[in-house]
Formats: C-alpha cells, structure tokens, sequence
C-alpha cells in the first residue's frame, strides 16, 4: 500500500477537478524527469477509453509506469477526480480534443463488449465493426476543409488495430500480447516509427506551455487553429529563452571583468574576448531555440543579438531595462583611451623626432601616420564581429586632434624661429652699426647697408632652411579656408583644385625665399617655377623637344649669384620633396571625404521612395484633399527648418552623431 501510494504520488494530474490546467504541479513534474532538455526527442502517449477499462493496467504493463489500479477486493474508486458538472458529454468531448492535439500516440483501449453499450442490437455492432476494419468509411463521414476533401486518412493519422486478451481471464497471455505490443513502440520517434513524423512536435521545452494554451482555447469553445498556436508558442518560448541570455549574459563573471578592465584603459584583444562572450550565449539561444518554428527563432535571435550590441534594451513588459547601456558604452570607452593614447603617441613621438633634428614636416608625418595606424588596429581589434561599428568618425577625430596638436607647435616653433633670427640679426649688427656712428662720416649709411646685407645673407639661408621643413604655405591654405578657418572635409569640396592652389601659393613663396632682391625690379623666377613645376606636363613637352630644362641651372636671369640663396636645380630638388611629404596630407583628404560619404548617406535608395511613393498615394492624396492636415505639415515643416537653421545641425552633424 505505502509502495503503491508512494509511486502514485509521482503522477501528475493536468487537469483538476474543476476543468482548471494545473501547470505548477506539471512545472515540478517535467523538471524533476528532465523533460525540458530533450528537444525533440520524446513522444506523448495518451489513453482513451471507458471508465474501468483497464486503461492504467494496460500502461503499466506496456511502459513499467506506476499508475493507481483498480481492485475489486479493496473497493472500486477514481483514481482521479474527473468534472461531471458539464452537460452531456461536453468535456469528454474536450478532453478527447486535448488527447489529440497535445499527443504523438493516442490508445483507445475499449473492451469488445463496450462497442454496443449504447446500441444494444447487434446490427449497429456489426456495422461499427465493419467500421473499424474500413477506416476509409468513418474518414469520409468526417466533415473536412474544402482543401482536404480528398485528403486520404493516412496523410495525418497512422491508425493500427490490435486485439489483446483479458487480463483477468488470460493473464499469462495478456502479458504476452503486450509485450509484442511494446516492441512496436520502440524507436517511436524514429523515421518509420509510430511517432516518426515530427514536423509540426513543439520543442519540450514549450511543451507545457503550448498544453495549457490549447487546453484554454478548448475550454472556450474557440477554433482551433495549431499552426498559428504553433508559431505563437515559438515567440513566447524564444521571448522567454532570448530573455534569460540576456540576464545570463549580463551577470556573465566574464562580461564584467572585462566591462571593469576597459573603464580603467585600453584592453588588450578586446573584441576577440566580448566576441567570443556573445557567441556562448548566442549558441545557447540557438541549442534552445533550435526547434522552434525558423522564422520567430531568427527574428528573436536578431532582436537578441540588437539588444546585446545596441545602445538600449527593450523587452517585454515584464523584463524592461530602461536604458541599459551593455556593449556599446565599453566599446565607446575603449575608443575613448585609444584616442588618448594615439594622440600622446603622437606628441611624444613628435618631440623625440624634432629632438633628433628631423624636419617638422617629416616628423609630422612620420608620427601620424604610426599613430593613427596603431589607432586603427586598436579600433579593428576592439570590434567584435557580431557588430558592424563604424569607426571612421572617430578615426577623423584623432586626425584632427592630431592636426590641431601639430599646428599648435608649429605656430609656436615658427615663432621661436622668428624670434632667434631676428635676436641673432640685431646682436649681429649691434656693435659693428654702433661703431659706425661712433666714427660717422658721409659713407657711413653705405657701410651700414653693406653690414646688414652681410649679415641677413649669413643668417638668411640657414632660417629659410630651417622654415622650408614646416611646409607653412601648402598647409595654411590647403588646410584652412580662406577666412583660415580649418577645413572639414565633407565630400563636396575639389580636392584637386586646393591641393593646386595650396601648391601654386608655395611655389610663390619659394620663389621669394628664392633669391634677395634689394631693389624693386620684377624677375622672372615665379613665372619660370610656376610653368615648369607647376604645369610641369605642358611645359615638358615643350622643353623637351627644344631641349631646354630652365631649372637645369645654378643661377637665376637678372640674379646675382650674391644674390642667389637657392639655385633652380636645388629649387626643382626641393619641390620633388615637397610634392612628395604633401602627397600624405591630400591623400588623407581623398580617404576622409570617402569615409564622410560612407557615414552620411542618409537617403534611402531609388527602389525604397518609389515604394514609399506607391504605397503612400493614399495618405498622400489625404493631405492634398484636406488643407488643415497640409497647413498643419507646412507648419510643422517651417518649424524643423527653423530649428535646423538656427541650431545648424548639419554642421553638427558633420562632427558626428556619437559624441565621445
């Protein structure tokens, strides 16, 4: 006895005696046997048949189950309680509808003697017997969708006819029977078996789940419609299990050490680790979700993946995280210390360069491009490969913070040079200007001149050697406007035309640091560097075939070679050099106009407005039919464009849309 209650009270009831789903009792049920991790590899078996008909025997002796039977010996009673408050055969009806909804297999366990109890003549018991053997005849009878009029039986159901003994007259045979009965229920689930087919099983895991649901739309009286409740049990389940990824990622001991090792500095493989986080809880979702219907489970894997890598989480109304910032704010972090280290590497590199005597100009080029190289492959390290973060934003703001670094300790170098020359000029001219005076006579102002020339022509060649390196002019115009306002290069300007303009202003001035000219007399050197170097392909063709190279010479016309401080050959040297350390800048330029083009086109294609034009005529044709709705629009329309105009957010939206 205490053996027998003992088994039965591992039975679970899922409806109660009032017609209520008892889903906490079959929660405990399903997670104590391990129902949930076993996908689609399981099989619901359920009973029908008379009451005493030797259904809970008939289970035990075919699946080892411990179900409570019958004795007459100990008194009859219900091992359940059952709902008899229902008229007529109302629940039986309901619960013959849920046996077959919810289960792979369905028993009718009947005794011969019970197929006529209702019908006591024996021709209505001849006929049912016909019956059973003529599965075709009931099929037909069935009332059936238009679309499955002609539909066979077998193309839903499998029905199979055994006949077993009395198992109180014929028990040793009973036995037997069954047994022989079992071994067809073996392999069930497999292709062939008696529950091989499994395309439209629900996971286990939304087994109970999906029971209750059906269980609730049976009670009502509703139509049932199971693949719709199908697809309705996949969101839920994939909500649920998308929803408990998430908790576990967020708790996930790894996630936050490396969210604390990034507020601290930069972290070493960074989108390799939190790749790789993501992936293990994404491919538990996916071990989860496997078997739920593909549709829901790629948009719930999607949304999953958004709510990981996006800015703000939302879920449903009973797991909102109002603006829970998960990876992006540590990847903006980590970008924040890789820009604060770029641009450290860049000045610390920029003072050791110009301490080991390099010009500005190739120690400004040097250090930027290995710092934002090394920025770059922090960047490319720091993304991770579910993403797909755009860093050419931020990549411009280093180059800006590093170009404003670099202006900043040009102006101040050019105006230590300046203020050397000139102390280095009036120490120089001091004491011999001075000592003129003392013995002044009518040639003293002739003398005076011939010092000052003297010494600027000593001093002259090693300042203009010194400022030649800053490449002042090609940066002032090619970088700055002509209200010297710092270009930002955003697509629509004609990179070609400043870099020639930028390059013919150097030339000009190259053409005065070309020679010292005491008088004003007009030379032809800035014509001759303009036309050879700057429309160097015209004149080649005319040099050439005169064979005549006006800078192949070591003195200028109508120049004294006194007066020469850089010969034509060193002139057309140096302009090699200089197109060769400016082609960097205008590079740089081209890459950043096509990044802002990139990160800027905010217009949808041609095919998404002629959808939008097509599909909207309608509430298109309602604007235009009714004036209050299009006031309202042009109103609504002068106040954005008010806004925009005086905030200037294009312009704001040049600098970027994430401020870091």
């Amino acid at each position: 006895m205490e053996e027998t209650d003992a088994a039965a009270s591992t039975a679970v009831q899922l409806i109660d005696g009032e017609g209520e789903f008892a889903g906490e009792s079959a929660e405990r049920f399903m997670a104590a046997a391990g129902v949930a991790g076993c996908g689609l590899s399981y099989a619901v078996v359920s009973i029908m048949g008379p009451q005493s008909s030797g259904k809970s025997t008939l289970l035990n002796q075919l699946f080892g189950t411990n179900f409570r039977e019958m004795d007459a010996f100990r008194g009859r009673f219900v091992p359940f309680p059952f709902v008899y408050m229902i008229d007529d055969t109302a629940f039986e009806k309901q619960s013959a509808l849920f046996a077959l909804a919810i289960s792979d297999i369905v028993l009718i366990n009947m005794w011969c003697h019970d197929i006529g109890r209702e019908q006591a003549a024996n021709k209505p018991l001849l006929k049912t017997v016909f019956q059973v053997l003529r599965f075709d005849q009931i099929w037909n009878s069935v009332a059936k969708p238009e679309a499955h009029k002609d539909t066979p039986i077998s193309e839903f159901f499998n029905v199979q006819v055994t006949a077993l003994s009395s198992f109180e007259e014929k028990e040793e045979q009973f036995r037997e029977q069954v047994q022989q009965l079992r071994q067809r229920f073996s392999n069930s689930i497999a292709p062939g078996g008696l529950a091989g087919d499994r395309r439209g099983v629900v996971p286990a895991s939304g087994f109970l789940f999906s029971s209750q649901q059906i269980w609730k739309v049976i009670r009502e009286n509703k139509d049932l419609d199971l693949p719709a409740h199908k697809v309705m049990v996949a969101t839920v389940r994939c909500d649920e299990i998308a929803n408990e990824k998430f908790g576990c990622l967020i708790s996930d001991t790894e996630w936050l050490d490396l969210e604390s090792a990034v507020q601290s500095g930069p972290v070493p493989s960074f989108g390799k680790k939190l790749g790789y986080i993501v992936d293990v809880h994404m491919q538990e979702y996916d071990k989860e979700a496997i078997y739920f219907d593909e549709a829901v489970r790629k948009a719930k894997r999607q949304h999953l993946e958004s709510r990981i890598l996006n800015f703000f989480c939302v879920g449903p109304s009973d797991f909102i995280l109002n603006s829970l910032q998960l990876v992006q704010p540590a990847f903006q972090k980590l970008l924040s210390h890789l820009r604060l280290k770029a641009l450290q590497k860049f000045k610390t590199g920029l003072n050791h360069s110009l301490e080991s005597g390099k010009s500005f100009a190739l120690a400004v080029r040097e250090n930027t491009e290995s710092s934002l190289n090394e920025f770059e492959q922090g960047c490319a390290d720091a993304v991770i490969k579910q993403a797909n973060w755009d860093c050419s934003k931020i990549i411009e703001k280093v180059r800006r913070d590093i170009e404003d670094h670099a202006f900043s300790v040009r102006e101040n170098k050019l105006s230590e040079l300046t203020t050397q020359a000139k102390e280095k000029l009036r120490k120089a001219l001091a004491e011999p200007v001075e000592s003129l005076f003392d013995a002044a006579d009518q040639t003293t102002w002739a003398s005076i001149r011939n010092v000052y020339r003297r010494e600027t022509e000593s001093i002259l060649p090693e300042f203009l050697k010194t400022l030649f390196g800053f490449e002042v002019e090609f940066t002032t115009v090619f970088s700055h406007d002509k209200d010297s306002i710092p270009r930002v290069w955003t697509g629509k300007e004609d990179v070609r035309a400043i870099a020639k303009d930028a390059r013919s202003a150097a030339l000009k001035l190259l053409s005065v640091m070309a020679a010292i000219r005491w008088d004003d007399e007009e030379d032809k050197i800035e014509n001759i560097l303009i036309s050879t170097l700057l429309e160097g392909s015209v004149v080649s063709k005319i040099a050439s075939a005169a064979h005549v190279d006006p800078l192949a010479s070591t003195a200028w016309e109508e120049i004294a070679p006194k007066d020469t401080v850089i010969t034509p050959s060193q002139c057309k040297s140096l302009w090699k050099q200089f197109k060769a350390e400016t082609e960097f800048a205008i590079t740089q330029a081209v890459s950043t106009q096509q990044a802002h083009r990139r990160g800027n086109s905010r217009l949808p294609p041609p095919w998404a407005m002629a959808a939008i034009a097509v599909l909207g005529f309608n509430e298109i044709m309602l604007l235009l039919r009714n004036p209050i709705y299009l006031f309202l629009l042009f109103v609504g329309y002068l106040v954005a464009k008010a806004l925009a105009v005086q905030l200037d957010i294009s312009r704001e939206f040049q600098n970027g849309v994430v401020r870091f």
